[in-house]
C-alpha cells in the first residue's frame, strides 16, 4: 500500500538558496559569450585616425613642424566582453513553438538553459605524432589552428565558461501532460534541479580534468583554482566515494519499495552499478526517479490531508508564498491530489571547449534522457536522413510488454486500435499514481552520442501532439526548408495541426547544430517528402475529406 516516508529520499526536492550561493549559480536560462567587437564598435579596428566628422573644407593635412601628429582613437576590444543572451531570444539558435490544438487547454510544457553540472564532454586526443616544422603535416595543423582562432574572433564561436569552471552544459527538454498540468509542469521547474543536486550529491566528475594539451594549462589551472574557492566555502569535496553512491541508491530503491511496492519491489534500474564510478546516465536515472518520488509523496499528503479535519479546515492560502510573491507556487500546494501523469524527454550538449556546440568546428557530446512518447530528432548532415535518440514506451513496444506481462493483469486495445494498460497509452512516466504499482516507472531510456564537427544540421524535441500524425523524415524536411530554428519550429507546429485529426497540444523545439549551413545538402534536401506533405496540406484543407460515416 502507498504510505508516506519519513526519510531523506521521499523528501519533495525543494531549492536551499543558502546552499546554492556557496555552491554554483545554478541553472539559468540564457548562455554566457564574447560579445563580437564588431556589434558594438564596427569601425574600432579598422581606425587609423581620430575619424572628426569635420567637412571636407576644415580637413588639413598634418604639418610635421608644429608638432607631432594626434594619436588614433583606437576603439577598445571588445573581445573579452562577457554578455548574457537569453536564449529564448536567440532565434538563430534556439526556436521554439507551442499551440494547444483544439484542446481547452495546454498540457504540454518545455525547458531550455544552461545546467549547472561537470562537463561530460569526449576529451580531444592527444597529437602522437611529432613533424618537423616545415613538413606538410605541421603546415595543415598550423592552418587548421588559424582557422580555429579566426572562429573565435567572430564572436559566433567564443564561449564563456560557467561559474565551475567547465564549458557550458546546455539542457533541453519537452514534457507531454495527461490530465493536467500539474505533473508536466511540476518537471519543467524541478527537473533540472534534481540533477543538479544529484550530481553534487554523487560527487560526479569533469571528463575534461587532465586534458593533455599545453595550450588549456592556464585555463584549468584557473578553473582549478575556482573550484578550490568553492570548496573552501564550505561544499563538500566532489570526489568519489563509492559507499556514499551505494548508499544512495540502496535509499532511493528502498524508498520506492516501501512506498509503492508491487513492480518496484524487485526494481533495479539498469543504469545502477556498484563496480564502477557513477556516470552521467547514473545521475539522470536517479533524478528521474527521485523527482517522481517527489511528486507521488507530495500528492499522497494532499491525499491525507483531506482525511485530516484540522487541514479541511485551513484557509485556502495557508501554503502561498506571501514574502515573495514572484516565487512559483508549488504543484503540492493543489488540494486534492493529482492523478495524472506527463512523458519527459531531455537533451544535454557538452563541448570539450568553451566553443559553443553550434559552431562548424566543434565536437561535442550529446546524452539524452526518455521515458514516453516525446521524441527526441537529428538531421544528418551526409544524406538529409532523421535520426530517432527515442522508441516510444508503448504497449505494443516488445521491450516493454515483456517488463510488464508480470505485473499487468491484461492489455486492452482502445477504439482507435491503440493497446493501453490500465487506459494509459505509456508505460512509462511521471505520475501516474494509480499505476505505479504495475510497473509504470519513470526510469528513463538513456542515450549517448558523440556528434563530430558538422555532423549533424540539428535536433529537434517534440510532443506526441507532432509526432502522432507527422513522420520522423517528414519533421526533419519541414525544418531543412526554414531560415532559423525559430521558423522550422513554428513550421512543425503549423503543418502538425493542420493535417493532424485528434487536435492534441503541439510543441517542437528545434536546437541549432555545427551543420546547420549545410542542412540541404544531403540526401536532396527537403524534397524527398515535399510531395507527400502537399497532398497531405490539401487533404486537410478538403472539407469533403473531413466527413465521417454516421
Amino acid at each position: 500500500m502507498l504510505g508516506l516516508l519519513p526519510n531523506r529520499a521521499g523528501r519533495p526536492i525543494t531549492r536551499n538558496p543558502r546552499r546554492y550561493a556557496n555552491f554554483y549559480r545554478a541553472f539559468h536560462d540564457y548562455f554566457v559569450t564574447h560579445l563580437p567587437s564588431s556589434s558594438l564598435h564596427p569601425d574600432s579596428r579598422s581606425s587609423s585616425g581620430p575619424h572628426h566628422q569635420l567637412p571636407r573644407s576644415a580637413s588639413k593635412p598634418h604639418n610635421t613642424n608644429e608638432g607631432p601628429s594626434p594619436a588614433p582613437l583606437l576603439g577598445s576590444p571588445r573581445d573579452t566582453t562577457v554578455v548574457r543572451i537569453p536564449l529564448r531570444s536567440a532565434k538563430h539558435h534556439f526556436g521554439v513553438s507551442v499551440s494547444r490544438g483544439t484542446r481547452p487547454y495546454n498540457e504540454d510544457t518545455y525547458q531550455a538553459g544552461v545546467i549547472e553540472i561537470p562537463a561530460f564532454a569526449k576529451r580531444a586526443p592527444r597529437t602522437l605524432t611529432r613533424a618537423p616544422a616545415s613538413s606538410p603535416l605541421q603546415a595543415y595543423r598550423e592552418l587548421q589552428r588559424k582557422e580555429q582562432e579566426k572562429g573565435n574572433g567572430d564572436g559566433e564561436s567564443t564561449s564563456a565558461e560557467s561559474a565551475s569552471g567547465d564549458p557550458q552544459v546546455f539542457y533541453f527538454g519537452v514534457f507531454d501532460g495527461h490530465g493536467g498540468t500539474e505533473c508536466s509542469g511540476y518537471l519543467r521547474e524541478r527537473l533540472h534541479e534534481s540533477i543538479e543536486e544529484t550530481a553534487e550529491e554523487y560527487g560526479l566528475e569533469s571528463t575534461l580534468n587532465g586534458t593533455a594539451s599545453e595550450a588549456d594549462k592556464e585555463a584549468k589551472e584557473i578553473a582549478g583554482s575556482r573550484r578550490k574557492e568553492v570548496q573552501d566555502k564550505g561544499t563538500d569535496s566532489t570526489s568519489y566515494d563509492p559507499s556514499k553512491a551505494n548508499r544512495l541508491q540502496t535509499v532511493l530503491i528502498k524508498s520506492w519499495k516501501e512506498t509503492v511496492g508491487g513492480y518496484f519491489r524487485r526494481f533495479k534500474p539498469t543504469a545502477f552499478s556498484s563496480d564502477s564510478k557513477p556516470s552521467i546516465a547514473t545521475v539522470l536515472t536517479h533524478a528521474f526517479l527521485q523527482t517522481d518520488l517527489s511528486f507521488l509523496l507530495a500528492q499522497l499528503r494532499l491525499s491525507s490531508d483531506d482525511n485530516d479535519p484540522v487541514a479541511s479546515d485551513r484557509p485556502l492560502n495557508a501554503n502561498d508564498d506571501l514574502h515573495s510573491p514572484s516565487h512559483p507556487r508549488s504543484s503540492a500546494q493543489h488540494r486534492k491530489p493529482f492523478l495524472g501523469g506527463s512523458t519527459a524527454s531531455i537533451a544535454l550538449i557538452s563541448t570539450p571547449t568553451p566553443t559553443p556546440f553550434w559552431h562548424p568546428s566543434t565536437p561535442s557530446t550529446l546524452y539524452t534522457a526518455h521515458c514516453g512518447d516525446t521524441r527526441i530528432l537529428l538531421s544528418r548532415v551526409s544524406n538529409g536522413q532523421a535520426v530517432s535518440l527515442t522508441t516510444n514506451h508503448h504497449p505494443s513496444s516488445p521491450s516493454e510488454s515483456e517488463r510488464l506481462r508480470r505485473w499487468a493483469a491484461s492489455f486492452v486495445t482502445d477504439s482507435f486500435g491503440e493497446e493501453r494498460m490500465s487506459g494509459l497509452a505509456n508505460t512509462r512516466a511521471f505520475g501516474d499514481m494509480g499505476s505505479k504499482r504495475m510497473g509504470v516507472s519513470a526510469e528513463p531510456e538513456i542515450r549517448h552520442l558523440n556528434l563530430a564537427p558538422s555532423e549533424y544540421a540539428f535536433m529537434v524535441l517534440v510532443s506526441d501532439g507532432v509526432s502522432g500524425g507527422v513522420g520522423d523524415q517528414e519533421i526533419v524536411d519541414l525544418v531543412k526548408e526554414a531560415k532559423t530554428p525559430e521558423l522550422g519550429a513554428r513550421e512543425v507546429v503549423s503543418f502538425a495541426t493542420e493535417v493532424g485529426s485528434d487536435g492534441d497540444n503541439a510543441t517542437a523545439l528545434v536546437v541549432r547544430l555545427g551543420g546547420w549551413e549545410r542542412r540541404n545538402e544531403g540526401g536532396g534536401g527537403s524534397l524527398g517528402t515535399k510531395e507527400s506533405r502537399e497532398w497531405r496540406r490539401r487533404e486537410a484543407m478538403d472539407p469533403r475529406g473531413k466527413r465521417t460515416l454516421l
